[in-house]
């Protein structure tokens, strides 16, 4: 399959600025990049592959930046990882009926990112609370979104980073910090089942530019977030992102009004 040049270059600039966007807060931009794809292409397939695809490329350079700087913990972070990786290799397996879970899955969206943002506003304090939970939580909550990350074809960081900011779990950075890691592991699972089920489809050439696009954007956002960004901007930056993604879900894929 070969696109028109200009077709490719719009798909690019629009990766290359989703990558800068979400990669300062540890996401990959994978709800976004199929946003862009479905314009593009009509297999459901070449879709989800390609996100997951782009979503791997920003969020290991990510992973591995935030490992150098000191905000990578792999033993807090293993718990969620560890039921993750298996059931976003069932979820991938899934064949849907999308218009119902994406109208669900839009409505969740938006009310998670608003009030997260709420909770961001109404707390002036310049230092983090950080809450204890028992360990089985974190396998729990893993597990779960995992399970729905497969199904929808993205990471997952986008459903797990606002969860674990609403319970305090850990500071905002370090909590930006696991949704890339948790997104990078999720990728290359839910990219293993598409195999499995021989439904793993990327456009060629295409994919190579979008992987160039997504890396660069990657690059700069994750450096701009490390070095700049407060604890605070990192929680309302995720709201935002969160927010665009759920109503953007809900009224195209869900309800369908686009």
């Amino acid at each position: 399959m070969s696109l028109p040049v200009s077709e490719l270059l719009l798909i690019s600039l629009g990766f290359f600025v989703i990558a800068i966007l979400y990669s300062s807060i540890g996401f990959g931009g994978g709800s976004s990049y199929l946003a862009i794809l479905t314009l593009f292409f009509t297999s459901f397939f070449i879709i989800r592959s390609s996100g997951l695809i782009c979503n791997l490329v920003v969020v290991t350079g990510s992973t591995f930046l935030y490992w150098r700087n000191g905000h990578f913990n792999l033993r807090k972070f293993l718990p969620f990882i560890i039921t993750s990786i298996p059931l976003a290799f069932v979820g991938a397996l899934f064949k849907l009926r999308e218009q119902v879970f994406f109208s669900i899955l839009g409505v969740a969206l938006i009310l998670s990112a608003i009030f997260l943002a709420w909770q961001t506003l109404k707390n002036p304090k310049t230092s983090e609370e950080i809450r204890e939970y028992h360990p089985v939580l974190a396998y729990i909550i893993g597990g779960s979104i995992g399970l729905l990350s497969g199904m929808v074809g993205i990471g997952g960081g986008i459903f797990l980073a606002p969860v674990l900011n609403h319970l305090k779990w850990d500071r905002s950075i370090s909590i930006a910090a696991l949704a890339s890691f948790f997104i990078l592991v999720n990728s290359v699972s839910g990219l293993t089942g598409l195999a499995v089920n021989q439904t793993l489809e990327v456009p060629m050439p295409e994919i190579l530019f979008l992987m160039l696009a997504v890396f660069i954007g990657g690059q700069i956002g994750i450096r701009l977030s490390i070095k700049r960004l407060t604890s605070k901007g990192i929680k309302l930056i995720t709201a935002l992102m969160v927010f665009i993604v759920g109503v953007r879900v809900l009224l195209v894929n869900g309800i369908e009004i686009f």
